[in-house]
């Protein structure tokens, strides 16, 4: 018996005859007899008797009905995930980030991408750059996006943006003054910048080149959003990334370029045994589109870093 002899030995079994089961499937009614003429020859058996223009089913039609109503169930299964695909916005997307993109970068994106799928639920979560990776590996998060290694075999780079350094501090600080900030202006300044055992903070001390040993880099804090809010404060300067100042207004704080050839690869990751669905690939083009219209980001993405072979099989 092939899925078409099932459904139809199904629908006489739900609707009590081949009337019922033609309407049912709309088809026409010679149509069933020879389906279940078919079935009969096919299986040897005998399923039905007719009782007075009726068809009843034999003690083995029953026997056989039980068991395609347990197959028939996983076909319902099948059936709803397929629509489930079709119509994405019902499933759940889940995005670690870094903090620096956190207030703005990712809600402008989330907020395209719910005005295309409105019933779609989702969970960001902040998360530091080791944590990222590791929900990405054990399938907690579906895509993480910050400043994450590209050479881990088990993920992938789905997008990659590079990112330059600004100096913040407040208005009336004597650094505001000049228009742009290179590494020798921070002498003399109480420096709020990141521990070195990050890879942001290996960043900072690149950018700050030979003039690190000569800078007093007594505070330091683990995101750029945190620095910025501490340079508001009056606590000292931050060179951040431009993308923690993006689209924000920090009251009383003044933003220059800083002069230095460091860029910040920000990624956008995924794990590679995970193929990308419907909606992912939709909030990564959200997410490009943001980050494009930003003013101070530098347009589009890079080119991707070329991926490692696949593996032969998913671990």
């Amino acid at each position: 018996m092939n899925l078409r002899h099932m459904e139809v030995f199904r629908a006489v079994m739900l609707t009590g005859g081949v009337v019922g089961a033609a309407e049912l499937l709309h088809v026409s009614q010679p149509a069933v007899s020879k389906l279940l003429g078919q079935i009969a020859r096919q299986t040897g058996l005998t399923l039905f008797e007719r009782i007075k223009g009726r068809l009843i089913p034999t003690p083995e039609a029953h026997l056989l009905h039980q068991e395609i109503e347990t197959l028939w169930r996983g076909v319902d299964r099948v059936r709803d995930v397929t629509r489930s695909l079709a119509q994405p916005d019902t499933g759940m997307l889940r995005i670690a980030v870094s903090a620096s993109l956190a207030p703005y970068l990712v809600p402008q994106a989330m907020a395209l991408l719910h005005a295309q799928y409105p019933r779609l639920k989702c969970r960001v979560e902040v998360l530091f750059a080791p944590i990222m990776v590791d929900a990405l590996l054990d399938r907690s998060m579906d895509l993480a996006i910050g400043l994450l290694p590209n050479d881990h075999p088990n993920l992938i780079v789905v997008k990659r943006y590079q990112c330059t350094l600004a100096c913040v501090m407040r208005s009336d600080h004597p650094v505001a003054g000049r228009k742009t900030v290179r590494p020798a202006d921070l002498r003399g300044h109480r420096i709020i910048t990141s521990p070195e055992s990050s890879a942001y903070g290996r960043s900072l001390h690149r950018a700050y080149g030979k003039e690190a040993e000569e800078l007093n880099l007594d505070v330091e804090v683990r995101s750029s959003t945190t620095a910025c809010w501490f340079a508001q404060a009056g606590v000292g300067i931050a060179v951040v990334d431009r993308a923690a100042i993006a689209g924000q207004t920090f009251h009383g704080l003044a933003v220059r370029p800083f002069s230095s050839s460091e860029r910040l690869d920000i990624h956008v990751i995924r794990n590679r045994y995970r193929p990308m669905s419907v909606v992912q690939r939709a909030f990564c083009e959200a997410f490009d589109k943001v980050w494009t219209q930003t003013p101070g980001l530098g347009g589009r993405s890079v080119s991707r870093p070329r991926a490692r072979p696949e593996a032969s099989r998913s671990p």
